[in-house]
């Protein structure tokens, strides 16, 4: 078991910027895959970022060159840094992540809106 906690969301202008914080607890030294996943009104829940345990990165195109994947192990934390937000990035975000058994644990999510 991994119970997540998000936190690093609010109300943002366009253009502007969020750093959004995944803590991580419970069986640890399972996680294989961090990840942030968001989910706008209406629209199904999508990949933003994820990282693996080798620190290989992924990222939707809708977010590449504005959004930054980050993890730190001694803390048991990931980061998504957001830069250059749209309104098009208002959604609410969820923490993700999958073990090596391809468990899948998630937050309870974050409202991120980017006002125009």
């Amino acid at each position: 078991q991994v119970q997540l906690v998000e936190s690093g969301g609010g109300l943002v202008q366009a253009g502007g910027s969020l750093r959004l914080s995944c803590g991580a607890s419970g069986n640890l030294f399972s996680i294989n895959v961090r990840g942030w996943y968001r989910q706008a009104p209406g629209k199904q829940r999508e990949l933003v970022a994820s990282i693996t345990s080798d620190g290989t990165t992924n990222y939707a195109d809708s977010v590449k060159g504005r959004f930054t994947i980050s993890r730190d192990t001694s803390k048991y934390e990931n980061y998504l840094q957001m830069n250059s937000l749209k309104p098009e990035d208002t959604a609410v975000y969820y923490c993700n992540v999958v073990t090596w058994e391809n468990w899948d644990y998630w937050g309870q999510g974050t409202q991120v809106t980017v006002s125009s």
